[in-house]
């Protein structure tokens, strides 16, 4: 199955699928000379190292984003991160696992086999390298799974931001599952594990489930699941710096 979801680079603003954006944010000129431009010169500048993320979705490579963050900045911080972009909805529990080993925010041991988590306050330098994949989960009932690889590592200027959003897929184009005509709005929660679930604003008034029961449609591979209806802090459409 091809994935052809295309998203836009900060930078320059051209479109990519998920495979091409990753070898695009390697050699775009505009991103090279605002690196450039960050470097600064002289005894006073500060470097700083920065991981280079491609996140996905386990089951659909629809849901994607590439990011650059700080190397000094805490798993924790990257959980926050996605929680606020794609996850947060009940306050549910969320687990890094990076090298056989997990990395929580309330690590427990378990006393009945020995094995037990790390704390996700430790920083990235710790845990990544450039080529490692690792994965991380959200909510424990009805798990959302993402893939991290480790694209790339360098050293540039100090940002004031220890995350920077590079791309970020466009919102998918859902198609009512009951008319099959108009741009999707909603979905039911208890529809869509049959193929079907996807409203758009005439046929939500009229689904034999209830109003009551839908979600509102987001760009979030959480979308549909528990009571998630998108972020409140990232609109689903990514505004790269040149628009």
């Amino acid at each position: 199955m091809k994935h052809n979801i295309k998203g836009k680079c900060k930078y320059c603003g051209k479109e990519y699928t998920l495979g091409y954006m990753k070898r695009h944010l390697l050699s775009c000129r505009e991103r090279q000379q605002k690196q450039d431009e960050e470097k600064g010169t002289g005894k006073g500048a500060v470097k700083c190292g920065y991981f280079e993320l491609q996140i996905y979705d386990r089951y659909n490579h629809d849901y994607w984003l590439f990011i650059e963050v700080r190397e000094t900045a805490k798993l924790r911080d990257v959980d926050c991160f996605l929680r606020d972009i794609w996850l947060e909805c009940c306050g549910h529990l969320s687990t890094f696992y990076i090298n056989g080993v997990s990395y929580e925010a309330f690590p427990q041991e378990d006393f009945f086999d020995g094995e037990h988590s790390e704390s996700m306050d430790c920083q990235l330098k710790s845990v990544l390298k450039k080529g490692i994949k690792f994965t991380y989960e959200y909510d424990f009932g009805s798990t959302t799974e993402l893939v991290i690889n480790v694209i790339n590592y360098r050293v540039g200027g100090r940002r004031k931001e220890g995350l920077t959003i590079l791309s970020r897929n466009n919102p998918l184009e859902l198609i009512c599952s009951e008319c099959g005509k108009k741009p999707a709005v909603a979905i039911c929660p208890q529809c869509i594990y049959e193929n079907g679930g996807l409203l758009c604003e005439d046929c939500r008034e009229t689904h034999a489930c209830g109003e009551e029961v839908l979600l509102e449609v987001c760009n979030s591979p959480r979308m549909g699941v528990c009571c998630y209806e998108g972020s409140d802090k990232y609109p689903d459409q990514f505004v790269p710096d040149c628009f």
